[in-house]
């Protein structure tokens, strides 16, 4: 069955005015400080979203991490470097001429539903009303080669949505996501690009991008001019559920985007609607499928409403791994203890195999403190040995 877990809403990043490099009336202070170490890190070659999530919480800051990845990277045996920062700075003023800028994790405006999943995106870049990402949203999703039915039905959904107070998320393909966007325009849209906020793909919603970008907001954790591959989708897609609180999906085949999108909603907690079809059409296949595992089945947009009203508003439980806030000084970091041979990286490596072990157990079978370990984690996940698991488990790759 799909589950359901709170939304978290995270500490606020205070600003940082150390370095100027652009300002717009709705704007933020300038990357910088922290933040611009929070952009440089999550562009490190080998730091992923949990990576990077991970070693803020082992080293207390971006900055600090940054100062020990050197010395991460040759004992791991690693030729991984951190991009310079001019060419940050540079991207974040390629992204001011466009209108747009970065949100960083911590940031006040950096949406708190996407902050609670585990693998949130630590920078964002954004062109158009960045307050949208915040207000309470619903994600449209489905079938590229959609039916006739099929895409009214996602504008009568995405329309009447929109006129409830919902803003509507989707992914600027063809079909669904299309139709979805285009009925929402009047009320407020969010496109999510698995490329460059930049790249406009398919390259035929050129104007449906502008219109967005005008009156909505598009998004990415692309760099700017990346071109969108098949691997950045599923990642693309965690964003989509991320922001919502909710994901309806509107005809999907058994192999389908959409249906990773819904599953990706129920790992993170989300509610998942599913419009039910006809059997001997294949792209009614999926959707039947999700509303067999427990998703909901809905007719009409009050189905949907009634129920997102219906989910309790209770308190969020706390992170595994909280993002620090940069108002405070991290501590320093103890550099010959960073650099000295550990001496429990075999133990550790003995006590892991293929099957997801927790951190905790490892700690008690190793006997090694919780500090150490995530330092030797961090190594190995650095060096692509090591794959991290939900309920904070790991297991060596």
């Amino acid at each position: 069955m799909i589950a359901r877990i709170p939304f978290l809403f995270m500490n606020a990043l205070a600003p940082l005015p150390l370095l100027k490099i652009f300002q717009t009336p709705a704007s933020p202070p300038s990357l910088a400080g922290e933040r611009l170490a929070r952009v440089v890190l999550a562009r490190t070659p080998r730091v992923g979203p949990v990576t990077f999530h991970e070693m803020l919480g082992h080293y207390g800051s971006a900055e600090a991490a940054l100062e020990a990845l050197p010395e991460l990277a040759r004992t791991a045996r690693l030729d991984t470097r951190a991009p310079a920062a001019a060419r940050i700075l540079g991207e974040a003023e390629a992204l001011s001429e466009r209108g747009g800028r970065f949100i960083v994790v911590g940031d006040d405006d950096y949406p708190a539903s996407l902050a609670a999943i585990a693998d949130a995106p630590p920078a964002l870049s954004v062109i158009g009303d960045v307050a949208l990402l915040s207000r309470p949203m619903v994600a449209v999703v489905g079938a590229r080669n959609a039916s006739v039915n099929g895409r009214r039905m996602a504008a009568k959904f995405s329309a009447e949505l929109g006129r409830a107070g919902q803003i509507i998320a989707s992914g600027l393909a063809r079909g669904v996501d299309t139709a979805a966007h285009e009925a929402a325009l009047a009320t407020g849209t969010v496109a999510v690009l698995a490329g460059g906020v930049d790249v406009i793909y398919p390259p035929e919603n050129e104007s449906l991008y502008r219109a967005i970008a005008e009156g909505g907001a598009i998004v990415s954790e692309a760099p700017l001019g990346a071109q969108p591959q098949a691997r950045h989708f599923p990642r693309r897609n965690r964003i989509v559920s991320g922001l919502s609180a909710g994901v309806l999906v509107i005809e999907a085949a058994l192999q389908s985007g959409s249906l990773i999108t819904a599953r990706q909603a129920a790992e993170q907690g989300r509610e998942v609607f599913a419009v039910p079809g006809s059997p001997l059409d294949p792209r009614a296949r999926g959707t039947n499928r999700l509303i067999r595992d427990g998703a909901h089945l809905v007719e009409d947009s009050a189905d949907v409403l009634a129920h997102l009203r219906a989910v309790p508003d209770t308190p969020p439980p706390p992170r595994q791994i909280a993002v620090p806030s940069a108002t405070r000084r991290p501590q320093p970091i103890d550099k010959k203890q960073e650099t000295t041979h550990n001496p429990w990286r075999d133990r550790v490596i003995a006590c892991l195999g293929p099957t997801p072990t927790p951190v905790d157990e490892v700690v008690r079978r190793c006997h090694v403190s919780a500090a150490e370990l995530a330092g030797l984690l961090l190594e190995l996940e650095l060096a692509g040995r090591l794959e991290r698991h939900r309920g904070n488990s790991v297991s060596l790759i």
